[in-house]
């Protein structure tokens, strides 16, 4: 006898054969209907119990929540709803569910609620589907570099540098909190710590990946970073993942070919491959926006977000022409917006953004060239002096989704803008040797995974797109 997961099942024509699966209760009605489901589709498979025939001290058990091993023999349904179900021959409680504190109860629970529960939020149907969503996005990400001739490169997690220049990192020490080392000016002695620095957790593993790349040529780099900005926000998290590919002999145009060709090839691989998740979380959203104000809902539906990025050109557009736009339009002269455009160097804000993508130029949108001054260090100065070869990916409903840029591969333009920002030479010596040893043009950029997520599902709340997320006062589970 096969055992069979609930989705192989539901799509079996093979009536009449004897089949096992092991899955949780999701209800027992009548003494006699289970719903099954074990975490493979959205849906839960009936299985018939002959109560008459079974213990009455073991259907006492099969309570929501419960864990069952279930033998018995695959038939048409009868009943409406579903194709198949299964005639209950054996039935073994593997674990037994207190249906009085179980709190994944079959009801309408609050997604505050379901955080608190985090370690069971994926027993229902929106964070099943979100999940398998997660990890199938994961795969495309791999596969996709896999695919385009990219080495996956693991950067350190505990770093002595600070990628980004924000100084809002998580220290690590071993360090006696209470009785530190000092030294003679009455500071911590970090040479007393054990990597004998100041360390720290990482914002990125950009930098680490720029060395890569200037070795293998095409490397890419997926994994955990930490940000110690205390937002306590529905779009901030204080650990997440980054994707972060870096190229060698690729400049500002070929890194927005790439970010475009691998953001369209994500969003279709998870539209060929978890459609019943999408089709669920897209009603779902229907359903939240019908009780939002008219004025607040999307224009467009998830799986129809979707599609408009996969099947429209990203238009690419100058910072210096979209603050035009924004200066000139109505949103803007009217004062509708919370930020007013006023001048060029303006930080653009996720309204602004998506006015962009959404009612002016409507598709997705590359802003390139921006003020030097609101971007990072590393990121190639552009001949006008005041501007950088940066580069942002906006999208519908979200606004900013990628960041990059041509890095900055000139020594002495490079040691220039680490001074001006303060930042010792000493501490990125070996990021300032790719400049030295055959320094060449490369770029690369970055993807937070979890904003990508939150984009495919259409949840609006970062800490709905990860597992168990670690934001200001709280790290629990």
């Amino acid at each position: 006898m096969n055992t069979y997961t609930v989705s192989k099942l539901l799509t079996s024509e093979q009536f009449g054969q004897e089949v096992e699966i092991k899955g949780w209760v999701r209800t027992f009605r009548a003494n006699r209907f289970i719903a099954l489901n074990d975490g493979s589709t959205l849906n839960n498979i009936q299985c018939v119990v002959d109560f008459e025939n079974t213990a009455e001290e073991t259907l006492k058990r099969i309570t929501t929540g419960a864990a069952v091993h279930i033998k018995g023999e695959l038939v048409e349904s009868q009943g409406k709803g579903q194709n198949v179900e299964i005639v209950v021959s054996s039935i073994e409680i593997l674990g037994d569910s207190d249906p009085e504190s179980y709190p994944i109860q079959p009801k309408k629970h609050s997604f505050e609620f379901l955080r608190e529960n985090a370690h069971l939020r994926t027993r229902t149907n929106t964070f099943s589907a979100v999940m398998r969503l997660r990890s199938t996005l994961s795969f495309a990400i791999h596969k996709y570099f896999n695919d385009n001739g990219f080495y996956y490169m693991h950067t350190p997690i505990i770093t002595g540098s600070d990628a980004e220049g924000a100084g809002e990192m998580f220290r690590i020490t071993s360090l006696d909190a209470k009785n530190p080392p000092l030294n003679e000016a009455g500071e911590v002695d970090f040479k007393e710590d054990f990597f004998g620095k100041e360390t720290n957790l990482t914002v990125s593993g950009q930098l680490e990946a720029e060395t890569y790349a200037m070795s293998l040529g095409k490397v890419y780099t997926f994994g955990p970073t930490f940000r110690a900005e205390n937002s306590n926000t529905s779009r901030h998290l204080s650990e997440f993942w980054m994707i972060e590919p870096e190229v060698a002999f690729m400049d500002l145009a070929g890194n927005m070919d790439l970010a475009e060709d691998f953001m369209k090839f994500v969003l279709k691989y998870v539209l060929d491959n978890n459609r019943e998740d999408l089709e669920f979380l897209e009603k779902r959203l229907l359903d939240e926006e019908k009780t939002k104000p008219q004025a607040e809902r999307s224009e467009m539906s998830l799986i129809e977000k979707l599609n408009f990025v996969i099947d429209n050109n990203f238009k690419r557009v100058s910072y210096t022409e979209a603050i035009d736009i924004l200066k000139n339009s109505k949103p803007n002269k009217k004062k509708k917006f919370k930020y007013i455009i006023e001048e060029w160097g303006a930080d653009l804000q996720s309204e602004h953004e998506r006015f962009l993508v959404e009612k002016h130029f409507k598709c997705p949108v590359i802003l390139f060239d921006y003020p030097a001054n609101i971007k990072a260090f590393y990121m190639r100065l552009n001949e006008d002096g005041k501007t950088v070869r940066a580069m942002d990916i906006l999208f519908p409903g979200i606004g900013e989704i990628v960041g990059g840029s041509q890095r900055e591969e000139r020594l002495e333009v490079l040691k220039e803008k680490m001074q001006a920002l303060n930042i010792p030479e000493e501490e990125l010596w070996w990021y300032l040797d790719l400049r030295k040893y055959g320094t060449a043009v490369h770029s690369g950029f970055g993807l937070g995974f979890e904003r990508l997520v939150m984009f495919a599902t259409g949840m609006t709340n970062i800490r709905d797109v990860i597992p168990f997320p670690r934001t200001p006062h709280n790290a629990e589970f």
